[in-house]
């Protein structure tokens, strides 16, 4: 007979074994971790030093071996050249070029802080995330050296081009000369704890400007053991031992921005400990997706609902085979229950597999997988065995199962709170406890389901966008009295921005276009603008009355 999920999780986390689960704290909190997992992620990158291929982009090929080789010239470059110590900031912006994992690695190999900037920012936020880390030195390729150039004036840092492809200006110096100077070396030696802080991702809150989610390497590399963790289970309750051996490498197919914590931790650094190959694409086409899951029998593939909808859609027309690919991964957004059974019906060997995290947790939270989430499809599957979930009533109270109310969370992969915002850590924690922001419930057997959101978001294909914050940039526009930002329901990407806004006069719509461009990135610009000539309703209070104005438009779309 097969255990049920507490025994399996029972019997891989106890004494002496590899998952073993002990006591401690992070950022002085208790908690539970894996006492066999890396201490830092340097030990988690120089475990899995090997010949196997590693990374691989267009007609490049690096093994772990060649990667750790480069990593540690560009780590000596960091320390000899840049003067960076441990916990400076290094800030890292371009797409998913090889580079960008080598930076990463270098960064928090030698005790910096890696502040993974969102490429799409344009340059008045690429400003904002600069100023705000206080980031010493600047990775970026030839789109945001582009951006970054508007800046009247340059920020008070170094610039490391990546892939230049114009004349560098003065102090910006390409990488690829700077390592043909520097000779082999070891990786440089630096002291570091678990608790010592290695990332700032950045993550969009319901009010103003992003904010800088700080972790830890306890933090992240409990998400990447919880993740292992939960594939053991997984096969537990399927009654088997181990995963059948692969006839050839696991590979991945690296199609989410690095900027975000799925694409760093759940595809990026998730690959190193299982000897996976990253195979990253220039952006996304599902064309190309599935040539490369042919050409490099990809076996995971981890993206929001609307690539992986992209992604069956095309495979149930293409004649490419996809045998090689067992898991069809999910998150940041839900997908529709139609497109849970139709992984698990089109492919030959894929499942589908689904969990709900935050930057704040990195990635982690729960998780659900296989016939089990072919059961559930409306569910975000069942807490970690490293965190702990509630669900919190108006007073304050925790709720029974199957009652509504705000999701909570805390645990070892809990990050420290938000770099430079005391107020808003205040606001986000509640005696240990983490705000999720979302309305959920969690039934008698442990399933989570995300039913609502009390943060004031909108999540278009996995990308959070603060309606605050856009609201902010309609009102820079001198015609623009009033705004309001909210969500609409979309087909592909689940939700699409939509403003109304109140004017002083007549505004042209592709005016207000060119203007927010100028202001903010490309995908948080509304794709729906409606212009209203009457102040915009408000409830008692005197705020803007959202839900309504909401409401209208979406009735209106029919």
């Amino acid at each position: 007979m097969n255990p049920d999920r507490s025994e399996a999780i029972a019997r891989l986390t106890g004494p002496g074994q590899d998952y073993e689960i002990v006591p401690g704290e992070v950022w002085g909190r208790p908690c539970r971790y894996f006492k066999n997992a890396p201490a830092t992620l340097g030990d988690l990158y120089e475990s899995a030093r090997s010949d196997a291929t590693f990374l691989v982009y267009e007609d490049e090929r690096l093994s772990f071996e060649e990667t750790h080789n480069t990593v540690s010239r560009i780590a000596q470059l960091l320390i000899s050249r840049y003067g960076i110590s441990k916990g400076d900031r290094v800030a890292i912006s371009m797409r998913n070029f090889p580079e960008w994992v080598m930076a990463f690695n270098a960064v928090t190999s030698i005790g910096a802080i890696a502040v993974a900037m969102n490429s799409l920012w344009q340059t008045e936020e690429m400003e904002f995330g600069i100023k705000d880390s206080g980031a010493k030195v600047l990775f970026a390729d030839q789109e945001r050296l582009d951006r970054l150039a508007r800046i009247r004036k340059q920020p008070d840092m170094e610039v490391i081009a990546i892939r230049p492809q114009t004349v560098l200006p003065e102090g910006t110096h390409d990488l690829t000369d700077m390592l043909s100077d520097t000779p082999p070396c070891e990786m440089p030696r630096v002291d570091l704890a678990p608790g010592d802080p290695a990332t700032i991702f950045y993550t969009s809150g319901s009010t103003g400007h992003p904010k800088g989610a700080v972790s830890c390497h306890r933090n992240i590399i409990s998400a990447l053991l919880s993740w292992e963790l939960d594939a053991q289970i997984g096969l537990l309750l399927q009654g088997k031992s181990a995963m059948p051996e692969p006839k050839h490498q696991v590979a991945t197919l690296l199609a989410v921005p690095l900027f975000h914590a799925t694409g760093a931790l759940a595809v990026m650094l998730a690959s190193y400990r299982i000897q996976r190959k990253l195979v990253s694409v220039y952006k996304w086409d599902v064309q190309e997706a599935m040539r490369l899951m042919e050409q490099e029998r990809i076996t995971t593939f981890v993206a929001p609902a609307a690539m992986t909808g992209d992604l069956v859609q095309a495979a149930s027309k293409t004649d490419r085979d996809l045998s090689s690919l067992l898991s069809v991964g999910g998150g940041g957004a839900p997908r529709a229950p139609e497109q849970v059974r139709n992984i698990a019906g089109k492919f030959e060997n894929a499942m589908p597999s689904t969990g709900w995290g935050m930057t704040e947790t990195n990635a982690i939270g729960t998780s659900i997988g296989g016939e089990d989430y072919v059961e559930h499809p409306g569910s975000s599957g069942r807490c970690s065995a490293v965190l702990d979930l509630r669900v919190i009533g108006e007073n304050g109270a925790e709720l029974a199962p199957g009652n509504r109310g705000e999701l909570q969370i805390r645990g070892v992969s809990v990050i420290e709170g938000y770099w430079n915002h005391p107020k808003a850590n205040d606001e986000a924690f509640s005696d240990g406890w983490l705000r999720s922001g979302d309305v959920a419930l969690i039934d008698e057997e442990g399933y989570l389901y995300i039913v609502d959101r009390i943060k004031d978001l909108v999540i278009r294909g996995g990308e959070n966008i603060g309606c605050a914050e856009v609201e902010a940039g309609l009102l820079e526009h001198p015609q623009i009295l009033e705004a309001s930002v909210y969500a609409v329901p979309d087909e592909r990407l689940d939700e699409e921005v939509g403003a109304t806004v109140f004017t002083k006069g007549e505004l042209e719509e592709t005016e207000l276009r060119g203007f927010l461009l100028e202001h903010m990135a490309r995908f948080k610009i509304p794709r729906y603008i409606e212009f209203s000539s009457e102040p915009l309703p408000r409830i008692a209070s005197g705020k803007i009355d959202k839900r309504l104005i909401r409401k209208d438009f979406v009735s209106s779309l029919g």
